[in-house]
């Protein structure tokens, strides 16, 4: 046996090098992945979501009330958006998930205080995910001893005693107890399927050109269409295997509500899944082999999973977040899913959160089909 040789080390560190080299796509990918998520952590990630958008519902036009939204606002949780005296109004708001918080100062309320009684105002807010708005629960309990400080002085001093001189009666709208599993569970039907649909169709052209039987499909007659529709059906009856599986367990072992129509349910799903579908099959005819598929995958995975509202609260992210979140087919989906399963929504209801799902399935499927023209030629 020769002995151990520098330079035969350096020779194969050499090669294997510029072997790495030439394949410039994992390289990118080697150097892409942690930058993004440098990025994407250090700037994009808030866990403490400020100005959230909140209905104020008041008839009371005194000073009093005036102080209390102010004082809201002063906070940096509440940003009142919408200013109404029906508090329809503001349930509508809730529900279509456009505010976050709903502040009901009563009709008597600066009367109330100058008799020296203890007024309630009702905060509802939408508990659908907890985490975005427990910091800005936390906060009311300061709110309420110093916002009306500068008027409970002189002969209205004694109303402004130890105790706040009115109290908040907080309603967590569709998840009175703020459990975090009803906020998860529907998001993981998203996540799990945006990962193993673009996964699995990434896979697809990439598995026949490294076994061979890329040139045997190419010698059919099958058109470019027939063949990507193919390749894509199989995969959506296994999503649909996989959400049977995600929705027993949601009602078995985590008890979620499902308080909208299942039949539209599953048909938001397929859109869903035929949209990642469709980038799972560009990012085939995009790789060279496997490995560069997976890397693919993963690299449109963390963002979606990172900037969609699964992991962390939209609502707290920058504005250049929320505006890529927003192009995402995953930040529309929770929404429609929690929305149906939590709130109880119908097929109009879901329309805002579909249209753009559509744009991004039709746009996709287009790029996939002109990839695959291009690998044909």
């Amino acid at each position: 046996m020769t002995a151990f040789s520098v330079h035969r080390l350096l020779a194969i560190f050499v090669k294997e090098f510029q072997q790495m080299m030439r394949d410039r796509l994992t390289f990118a990918m080697a150097i892409g992945v942690p930058i993004l998520q440098l990025v994407l952590f250090g700037y994009a990630i808030n866990t403490d979501p400020k100005g959230l958008p909140t209905v104020l519902v008041s008839t009371d036009s005194g000073p009093m009330s005036r102080s209390v939204s102010a004082a809201l606002q002063n906070t940096g949780y509440f940003r009142i958006v919408h200013t109404t005296t029906r508090e329809q109004d503001g349930a509508a708001w809730i529900e279509s998930g456009d505010a976050q918080f709903m502040v009901v100062i009563p009709d008597d309320f600066s009367k109330a205080l100058i008799r020296g009684e203890h007024p309630a105002v009702l905060v509802e807010a939408d508990a659908t995910d907890p985490s975005a708005s427990g910091n800005a629960i936390a906060s009311l309990g300061g709110v309420a001893a110093q916002a009306l400080a500068h008027e409970l002085s002189g002969a209205l001093a004694p109303r402004n005693g130890g105790a706040a001189p009115f109290e908040w009666r907080i309603h967590r709208r569709y998840n009175p107890e703020g459990l975090s599993r009803y906020n998860i569970v529907p998001g993981l039907i998203g996540t799990i399927l945006t990962m193993t649909m673009v996964m699995l169709t990434g896979l697809a052209m990439t598995r026949e050109r490294e076994r061979g039987t890329m040139e045997n499909l190419l010698a059919t007659p099958v058109r470019p269409f027939e063949v990507m529709a193919g390749k894509i059906l199989p995969y959506v009856v296994i999503g649909y295997i996989q959400l049977l599986v995600i929705l027993a367990a949601a009602e078995l072992l985590f008890a979620v509500p499902m308080e909208g129509s299942m039949v539209l349910l599953l048909a938001m799903i397929g859109v869903f899944m035929l949209a990642n579908l469709a980038v799972g099959f560009t990012f085939s005819t995009l790789a060279k082999n496997q490995l560069q598929a997976m890397q693919m995958t993963f690299f449109f995975f963390l963002p979606s999973m990172l900037l969609s509202g699964f992991m962390f609260p939209f609502r707290g992210m920058p504005q250049w977040a929320q505006h890529i979140g927003e192009v995402l087919p995953l930040t529309h989906f929770l929404r429609i899913v929690r929305g149906i399963m939590l709130k109880g929504h119908d097929a109009l209801q879901v329309l805002p959160e579909l249209w753009p799902l559509l744009a991004f399935l039709v746009v996709a499927g287009a790029v996939a089909l002109k990839r695959y023209r291009q690998t044909l030629d």
